[in-house]
């Protein structure tokens, strides 16, 4: 099920307004309820659109290299790993970030 648009720029509104979900809802006349229930569809609903693997960008490390590993995502994040980080360590880091 598709959320209407009507409630994506609610919550969107709401994401730039900086106010507590009660205080967005009460000066919009929203039902906190409602929109507390709309807000749980669209999270749903961007967590099916995220990709399931990620792109990634090797640059010419090798097994000796003393750089680290940088993890960047899309919103600006970045995780500065060392190169000595075990790649069973890194596999289950990025299985709980997935």
């Amino acid at each position: 099920m598709s959320l209407p648009s009507k409630w994506i720029t609610h919550i969107e509104n709401w994401q730039r307004s900086g106010l507590k979900q009660a205080d967005f809802c009460q000066k919009q006349g929203i039902n906190y309820n409602t929109f507390s229930a709309r807000l749980c569809d669209y999270r749903k609903q961007q967590d099916q659109s995220r990709p399931a693997l990620i792109p990634v960008q090797v640059h010419g490390l090798s097994e000796a290299s003393d750089k680290a590993i940088v993890l960047k995502h899309s919103n600006g994040h970045q995780l500065d790993l060392p190169s000595t980080i075990s790649a069973a360590w890194l596999a289950e880091l990025l299985t709980c970030l997935g």
